[in-house]
């Protein structure tokens, strides 16, 4: 358990249990999340070399205990030697936990995730914010994935936790009339994570796994916290039928290769049993809801033979559901594309008319590539290559751009 590998996992998995205890104990979220990463920090560094501590939490606490301790003692000297009247004694007690002492993990671990997605930050800020203090993620690593400067990052960070403290959140969960409301952030920042790291918004890569990786691991961890959430474990389901499909989505030279394209022996069998096995239980007692109904159509995607052999009369069913649930563009989007498979590409284009007047998804690439493709299958060649032309334009991801560029160029009779 000594490796670099080894430590890497089990940091991650202690990182927010250490900041909960600090924080339950002191408050100050910032300085505690601060004295974590030094101690995370100091860990990744001596540990792989000197061995992993026989009580790790222990070590980690007592480190980071230390850290805020001289930290909040150089603040007094400071403030000492600023003031001439005495100064009232700081209320912080010198953390030097046994390092067998142990703590429930669980519950700190949800106010973590609570309060990362508090309501006074906005969506980017949640994402950095949950990667950071309940990933165990380095702002250096945040910034890598997300193709940024380290230190935009790093002020990205710095002012989602004074907006947390200026709003006076506390660590604890949310009162029952808001719970329901912050656990939907928890599971759209988490889905947002996923989708970053599975469809990269910009750069070279269509894929950053070290975000997926780590929004499974997240997800896992609020489903095994919240097992009775139906749409927690939907999501679950959601990520793991989707991830399933990574290691044939890309060919030899990372370019995309379309759903319909890929070899199927080439997915992850485990992952979709265990995706299936999941949205297949909770919709036997839960109210299907967002993230339930699109595991079920990945679900059905997963378990057709092919392509052409997929069970389309039954997706077009679910993204009714899906529509009726959680009415979205988007779904109008991926219904139209289901429709075409089973009444014709004329019929997904009418679906598609509407979305053309819609502001949330007029110019949104993924309209142009619908677009395309359902041009291409109604064999309108040229109107086809001008529609994936325009989606290239609109991506900001190389991958997708250079596929929706060979697209056009084999509408247009290209080799």
């Amino acid at each position: 358990m000594s490796g670099p590998g080894a430590v890497e996992e089990l940091l991650r998995g202690l990182a927010p249990q250490v900041l909960g205890i600090l924080v339950r104990r002191h408050g100050q979220f910032h300085a505690c999340e601060d004295a974590v990463q030094e101690a995370l920090l100091a860990a990744a560094t001596r540990w792989p070399a000197e061995g992993v501590p026989e009580h790790p939490r222990g070590w980690l606490l007592t480190v980071a205990g230390r850290r805020l301790t001289d930290e909040w003692r150089s603040e007094r000297a400071r403030r000492e030697r600023e003031v001439a009247v005495a100064v009232r004694e700081p209320a912080y007690a010198a953390l030097a936990p046994p390092p067998d002492e142990v703590a429930p993990a669980d519950d700190d671990t949800l106010r973590l995730l609570f309060l990362c997605c508090h309501p006074a930050l906005n969506r980017p800020a949640q994402v950095a914010l949950t990667l950071r203090a309940v990933g165990g993620l380095s702002t250096a690593e945040i910034a890598r994935a997300h193709l940024l400067p380290e230190p935009t990052m790093s002020q990205r960070i710095r002012r989602a936790k004074q907006r947390i403290e200026a709003a006076g959140a506390r660590f604890t969960l949310p009162a029952p009339a808001e719970r329901d409301e912050r656990l939907r952030a928890v599971r759209q920042v988490l889905y947002l994570i996923f989708n970053e790291g599975y469809t990269a918004s910009s750069g070279p890569d269509l894929h950053r796994t070290e975000l997926t990786a780590e929004a499974i691991r997240l997800t896992r961890e609020l489903h095994r916290l919240l097992p009775d959430d139906g749409e927690v474990t939907g999501l679950l389901a959601l990520m793991l039928l989707t991830d399933a499909h990574r290691p044939a989505r890309t060919g030899p030279a990372g370019e995309l290769v379309p759903l319909a394209e890929q070899d199927r022996g080439r997915w992850d069998r485990a992952a979709i049993a265990e995706g299936v096995a999941l949205v297949t239980e909770a919709l036997t007692w839960s109210a299907p809801g967002p993230y339930q109904v699109q595991a079920a159509i990945a679900a059905v995607h997963a378990e057709a033979p092919s392509a052409a052999e997929t069970d389309w009369p039954q997706v077009v069913a679910l993204y009714g559901v899906l529509a009726a649930v959680a009415p979205s563009p988007i779904v109008d989007l991926n219904r139209a594309v289901a429709v075409a498979m089973v009444d014709g590409p004329e019929a997904g284009l009418a679906l598609l008319a509407p979305l053309a007047g819609d502001e949330r998804t007029a110019g949104h690439h993924r309209l142009a590539a619908v677009r395309g493709h359902l041009l291409e299958l109604a064999g309108d060649r040229p109107a086809a290559r001008a529609a994936y032309l325009a989606a290239a334009r609109g991506t900001t991801s190389v991958a997708e751009r250079r596929y929706l560029e060979l697209r056009a160029a084999r509408a247009g009779g290209d080799r």
